[in-house]
This record gives C-alpha cells, structure tokens and sequence, in this order.
C-alpha cells in the first residue's frame, strides 16, 4: 500500500491511497483542471481512480469533487450529514456510509471514523490492505477516545498540525475566527497533535506526515518540531504536507 497528496491546506486538499490495483482520492478542494495537473504529477490519470471518498462538506475538502467524478464517471462515498450540505453532486453516483461501518473497495478497506469538526457529520478514514494500515486525521478540534482506538496500531498516520497556539492568538485573524480555529470543533494545534501522537506511538507505525498546516498561524518548521520531539527524531525527519505540492508516494 502506498499514498500520496495532491495538496494539502485551507486552499484544497486531497490524498490518494492505493493498494494493489486500486486508487482512492480522499478528499478533491481542486478544480477540474488543478486536480488532473497534480494527479498526472503523481503518474495517474482521473481514470485510474476507482471512487472518492469525502470527509466533509467545506470548500476545501468537496469543492473539486462533482466535476471531477461527473467527468470521468467515479462513484463518490460520503455520510449522510455531508450529502445533506454538499451542493454540486448532481449526475453522481452517490453512496451513502456509516460513519463507524467499514466498507471494501476493491484491494483496499476503508474505515470512517467521526471527529469533532464543525460540519454536519465529519468523519475521517483509516485504510488497509489486509496487511498494513494507514491513518489520516485532519480538520478535528480535539482528541477523542474513540479517535485513539481507532488509530490504535496504524502503520503510518497523516496527522493534522494546523496551527501554533501563539501565533493563531497574535495573528491577523479576527477574535470569532480565532475562537472557531482554536475551539473543540476547529483544528488541532501542534501541541494537541504532539499529545495524541505520543497516545499513537508504537514500534510499528513507520510515519508520520505532518498536514493542513496553515500559511498564517503556523510553520512547517514548528509543526517537524513538535511531532519530532514525540518521534525522538531530527526536525527535518518529520514530513510535512505543503499546500502547492503535497507529497510525493510513500510506501506502507
């Protein structure tokens, strides 16, 4: 199993997992035209996805993903809370999961898990190829029980780092966005993805992608040194997310 990232940000997300001959894109925030140029980066076509999965109904996570699976035909997987809120999913096939029942596509399982997000009913993914497991979680306010358990043993894990604490409180944002940012229904902080990570840490869970790191309130820079402090690894053995380039394919 490998993945990579198409971008990674408030201005579009989107990463692909692929096991055997299957290929999943969680996530499209890109347009039609931006979402082929960072496919094709990656050595795929649109076609050579088998559906997409979407987490949440924001802009940034759902903005890209009617046109592209109009176009080539994909099957889009989402909650029922998030087909509520999405607005450009005319002429998609549309399928509805539960947001605590795994489901198979193909070579690879997908487990969705709720999180703490303002949106109607945001879920994350953990997914597997019988062998390892891959963890992502972003765009969470805070830690949860239930979110430990289920990240519980996971080979790699794309983690959110979105902003620092001192630099969302002195930054250019107004107080209600900072309040929404920094709540238990906004993004989780370096420090609060250090704690969880340090719940998460095993000798089997290879990597560690630091992602949805914010342009104004965060750095790659504090975001390595905050996971790498948990790894008991250099900075700069941390990977990072970039909003313009993701990641390139990193093998499970």
């Amino acid at each position: 199993m490998r993945f990579a990232s198409l971008g990674s940000g408030s201005e579009g997300n989107g990463l692909v997992v692929e096991a055997g001959a299957t290929r999943v894109l969680m996530d499209c925030g890109f347009g039609l035209a931006e979402s082929t140029v960072r496919l094709a980066r990656l050595g795929l076509k649109p076609g050579d996805l088998a559906a997409i999965v979407v987490t949440h109904e924001h802009s940034d996570h759902i903005g890209g993903v009617g046109r592209l699976a109009r176009k080539y035909k994909l099957p889009v997987r989402l909650t029922a809370g998030t087909l509520a809120m999405a607005n450009d999913l005319a002429g998609v096939t549309v399928e509805v999961i539960d947001s605590h029942a795994a489901f198979a596509l193909d070579d690879l399982e997908i487990q969705p898990f709720p999180v703490p997000h303002d949106a109607r009913e945001p879920v994350q993914f953990v997914f597997g190829d019988g062998q390892r497991r891959l963890g992502v979680l972003t765009d969470a306010g805070c830690g949860t029980p239930h979110i430990e358990a289920t990240l519980a043993g996971v080979d790699a894990l794309v983690l959110e780092c979105n902003h620092d604490a001192v630099m969302l409180e002195n930054g250019p944002y107004p107080a209600s966005l900072k309040r929404r940012v920094g709540g238990r229904f906004g993004h989780l902080e370096n420090g609060q993805s250090a704690a969880l990570l340090g719940k998460l840490k095993h000798e089997r869970l290879r990597c560690v992608v630091a992602a949805h790191v914010s342009k104004r309130n965060n750095t790659a820079a504090l975001a390595r040194r905050a996971l790498a402090q948990v790894l008991d690894c250099a900075d700069d053995e941390v990977r990072v997310a970039c909003q313009t380039a993701g990641f390139d394919w990193i093998s499970v």
